[in-house]
């Protein structure tokens, strides 16, 4: 029988799914913090920090207690984590990398295929050089092993020593011991991950299992294409299958979109009506999102349950940019209630608050300006600068 899903209660159960549920202030210890990103299921990791990186502010999002430390220690002193790709470059639990396998294996041959083209046919004339180096020396950040006379011009412009060291680290043979100044350290996945983490193998059919599965799990209700999009690790067809071969285990569900548009059918898990109360109603305190925040990943799905356009222009020319560079989404409670653009001025110790839009039909009450002057606050202590500013004609 089919469950028919409220737009409210998917929105509760999706961002409980994402740990946007809990207590903000509940103090988050080291293993708390592994906890969390295992349920939530990876933390993207990018270079812009126009505030903060957005792996911390994804996690102080979620945990206004988060530390800085620990995840470091858990990436590069405990090894419980690790950096790879899932649709990007992300953090995610070292429990999972015996599935990355499969991908390691996978990628080997359209790696090769793909920078071939990018890179040029000699592109791996450093592979061989680059890894006995690497054995023998050490980690390495790829500014120690360029080539002279090379010159550096983006990804499809790698020096021969640098396209070694992604192409072992995409493949699995390299892992990434550190960061300094937001540099990868490259080292033998060996010396980085702990044996526990390295050893053993499933088999094709466990894999795909287990991608589908977490998927579901982390997502609450989805169709095969957002199950096979959630880690990028199976493809759509056999995302398709594995819910025709478990509906014993699986219930369809017409999930309501915001507005009055046409539920979408999707699947959960059979004792998914029964699991509704388990997930909490999302604090009702304002909070700003990374743009890159894993809620708003899949940007269809964000708007079917929050009626939310949001786009990164980091990309997109200037003059024809909507909103601005790089430009925070605002969640209150359960709804996507604007954005706001705004920079981190460490130079002089302050967090300035360029322009703020709120969506059609949310007013800009004393209580919500309350709302987001406090959490304002609690972004610049966090981002280490001393107060906030707000910056001539910042409301739209």
């Amino acid at each position: 029988m089919t469950y028919l899903l409220s737009n409210r209660d998917a929105r509760r159960v999706f961002l409980s799914r994402q740990g946007l549920a809990g207590p903000p202030n509940r103090a988050l210890t080291k293993a708390g913090l592994l906890k969390l990103i295992h349920d939530i299921g990876f933390v993207q990791v990018d270079s812009i920090q126009v505030v903060e990186r957005a792996h911390h502010q994804i996690l102080f999002s979620r945990n206004q207690t988060y530390r800085r430390e620990h995840l470091t220690e858990l990436l590069e002193k405990d090894g419980t984590l690790f950096e790879h790709w899932t649709h990007d470059a992300a953090i995610l639990p070292s429990a999972f990398f015996i599935y990355w396998k499969h991908k390691f294996r996978r990628e080997e041959e359209a790696i090769l295929e793909r920078w071939r083209k990018w890179h040029g046919e000699d592109f791996h004339s450093g592979f061989e050089e680059t890894f006995e180096r690497v054995a023998r020396d050490g980690a390495i950040m790829a500014r120690e092993v360029k080539m002279d006379g090379h010159v550096s011009g983006g990804w499809w412009n790698w020096h021969p020593n640098k396209t070694a060291l992604e192409y072992f680290w995409r493949t699995g043979k390299f892992a990434i011991a550190r960061r300094m100044n937001f540099q990868k350290v490259y080292d033998l996945a060996e010396r980085v991950l702990p044996a526990e983490f390295r050893a053993g193998e499933v088999d094709h059919a466990s894999f795909v299992d287990w991608a589908c599965r977490s998927a579901l799990e982390r997502l609450g209700f989805a169709t095969s294409g957002e199950i096979a999009a959630f880690w990028d690790l199976v493809s759509p067809q056999e995302a398709k299958a594995w819910v025709e071969a478990h509906r014993g285990e699986l219930r369809d569900v017409l999930v309501e979109p915001v507005g009055a548009g046409k539920p979408r059918a999707s699947v959960a898990f059979a004792d998914f009506p029964s699991t509704l109360d388990d997930h909490p109603e999302a604090p009702g305190r304002l909070r700003v999102l990374s743009p890159f925040d894993p809620t708003l990943r899949d940007r269809n799905r964000t708007e079917r349950l929050f009626g939310f356009v949001y786009r990164i222009e980091v990309f997109v020319p200037e003059p024809k940019r909507e909103y601005g560079y790089y430009v925070f989404p605002l969640l209150e409670g359960d709804q996507l209630v604007g954005r706001i653009d705004m920079k981190a001025n460490r130079k002089a110790g302050t967090l300035d608050v360029r322009r703020l839009w709120l969506e059609p039909g949310v007013r800009a009450s004393a209580g919500r300006l309350e709302k987001l002057e406090a959490e304002l606050d609690r972004v610049a202590r966090f981002s280490g600068v001393e107060r906030v500013v707000f910056l001539d004609g910042w409301r739209n």
